[in-house]
């Protein structure tokens, strides 16, 4: 019978990342606690799964937890990359944000059929994430950010493009209600810096909720209230409040259709 008991205990992903974090770091329980100024037993507690961290401690353990996996625990306190941003000193934030520029084969056709390569300062790498962002009427990935989503590819884009590259990735669009402005099977180009509402009336983006996952929207603003809407407009707006679970993650800067 204990044994049973013992497989129904649900799983806790962040008893865990904290358990593997402090080993990593080759550190008791108690020195981890003086750290993070609480007692040994609640670190026990965490890693057994038995209490989970308050977002005061989800902070501080991003902290010990390096530029790597920092995110993971942010993202518990409710943190997203646009909230540290806005906060940070412009020389963090530069590092905070600087991608890891893989190399790229790059060239354009020259005169007499030459190939010239393309300057790499022009062209910065773009992330293609293993995420699909629905339309109004379907659903997407379920993510609660874009922090953490792997890459499956990366193309170049001109840097005149992207504003805040380390921010920026790409995502395919599933679904019609976007259109004639997106098509099912586009590619957007998103920032998930730019998540501020006053600052994205009438714009394209990209919002989330834990039930039908990602999702492209055009954002209006009222003065009571603000609305997700699609272009296609049978399907019905949305009121983005608390309520509603919706919750913006990013900025749509541009589209591109697929090759067949």
């Amino acid at each position: 019978m204990p044994r049973d008991r013992k497989k129904e205990r649900p799983s806790r992903e962040w008893a865990n990342h904290i358990r593997e974090m402090r080993l990593r770091l080759h550190i008791p329980q108690g020195e981890l606690a003086r750290l993070l100024n609480c007692s040994a037993m609640t670190i026990s507690r965490w890693e057994n799964g038995q209490l989970a961290p308050t977002a005061h401690y989800y902070i501080e353990l991003g902290k010990l937890a390096g530029k790597v996996d920092c995110w993971f625990y942010w993202e518990r306190a409710g943190l997203q990359s646009s909230d540290v941003v806005r906060v940070l000193p412009e020389r963090e934030r530069r590092q905070l944000s600087t991608p890891v520029e893989p190399e790229l084969e790059l060239a354009e056709a020259g005169s007499g059929g030459r190939v010239d390569a393309v300057p790499r300062s022009k062209i910065v790498p773009i992330p293609v994430l293993q995420a699909v962002a629905g339309t109004h009427g379907g659903e997407g990935d379920k993510r609660a950010n874009l922090n953490r989503i792997p890459a499956r590819e990366v193309m170049g884009a001109p840097t005149e493009w992207c504003p805040n590259p380390g921010y920026t990735s790409l995502l395919r669009v599933k679904g019609h209600s976007m259109e004639p402005l997106i098509h099912n099977g586009d590619i957007a180009a998103v920032d998930s810096s730019q998540t501020d509402r006053t600052q994205l009336a009438g714009k394209i983006v990209i919002v989330t909720n834990q039930d039908k996952g990602l999702c492209v929207s055009r954002l209006r603003r009222y003065p009571k209230f603000d609305v997700l809407e699609s272009e296609n407009r049978e399907y019905q707006a949305i009121v983005l409040d608390k309520s509603s679970g919706w919750q913006i993650v990013a900025k749509v800067l541009w589209w591109i259709s697929a090759a067949p």
